[in-house]
């Protein structure tokens, strides 16, 4: 019965979905054939599905959007990612950026669901209550599954570059979209990030300064870090002062950064939740 199945079960088997993505594509690229686009997207919007469902599940037991750990913020961070990706991202007509996009949700997923000690504890009610500071922390965590694209999108750049530089066109390379088309995605995907995150600071400061307690330093310190990060790489590729591989290589350590700041938002917890040792199947 589906009633049965635990939220991590239906985030298994949106895992398995991802990985099939990935599976189906690399073994047409080692084929030197196209990546199959429809199936691809297909067995990504399945998977995206059925994480949607593991994870209202884990939503409705724990009274709010699903970020008590680091275990659901890896899961959040990776259903944005590919959240986006099925809104605007097909219309870039790449079948390997949902190659790609297959392999994000899939390396993301499989390692949080493979260590237990991200769920051993499960908060409840992280937000007490206040629909402002939920509102915060999930444009906060979209806004990281957005540079997660856009670390994708930079990873194709680097690609196209090196097959133009080397003269390589044929194969899988041929596949890649150009690289003046790579570089607009990058840009408008770093700058729906950065606007997130700022939204996503903005709602956050105002309770922030009511109460400076409830927030932890370190996080708000690796927090500021990657917005100002942000902030530096989109002003200066406005200012032609990062361009190509350097803009692409930028963006990809933004994305790395944004990762590595997630211990310490998983650190910081509002005092009031409430937290359960829980045993991960």
């Amino acid at each position: 019965m589906l009633a049965d199945v635990t939220d991590r079960q239906w985030l298994w088997c949106a895992a398995g979905f991802y990985t099939a993505g990935l599976v189906l594509g690399t073994v047409s690229l080692l084929r030197r054939k196209r990546a199959s686009g429809l199936l691809i997207s297909c067995a990504i919007l399945i998977g995206y599905l059925l994480q949607w469902v593991g994870l209202g599940i884990r939503g409705h037991a724990t009274g709010g959007c699903p970020l008590g750990n680091r275990f659901e913020i890896v899961q959040f961070t990776a259903w944005s990612a590919i959240t986006l990706y099925l809104v605007v991202g097909v219309t870039f007509r790449s079948s390997l950026l949902g190659y790609f996009t297959s392999c994000l949700g899939a390396a993301l997923t499989l390692v949080s669901l493979s260590i237990p000690e991200w769920d051993a504890v499960l908060r409840t009610h992280i937000f007490g209550g206040n629909p402002w500071i939920e509102l915060h922390a999930a444009l906060a965590i979209f806004s990281y599954g957005v540079f997660g694209l856009l670390a994708l999108t930079s990873a194709l750049f680097l690609l196209r570059h090196f097959s133009l530089k080397s003269k390589h066109v044929g194969g899988w390379y041929s596949f890649l979209p150009s690289i003046l088309d790579l570089d607009h995605i990058e840009v408008r995907l770093l700058g729906t990030g950065l606007a997130l995150l700022t939204l996503a600071l903005l709602f956050g400061s105002v309770y922030w300064s009511r109460d400076t307690a409830t927030v932890g330093h370190a996080k708000l310190a690796a927090t500021i870090a990657v917005w100002v990060a942000a902030v530096l790489a989109f002003s200066l590729r406005a200012m032609g002062r990062l361009l190509a591989r350097r803009f692409a290589w930028t963006c990809l350590a933004l994305f790395a950064a944004a990762l590595l700041s997630l211990q310490a938002v998983d650190q910081s917890r509002h005092p009031g939740a409430v937290a359960s040792e829980r045993t991960a199947p």
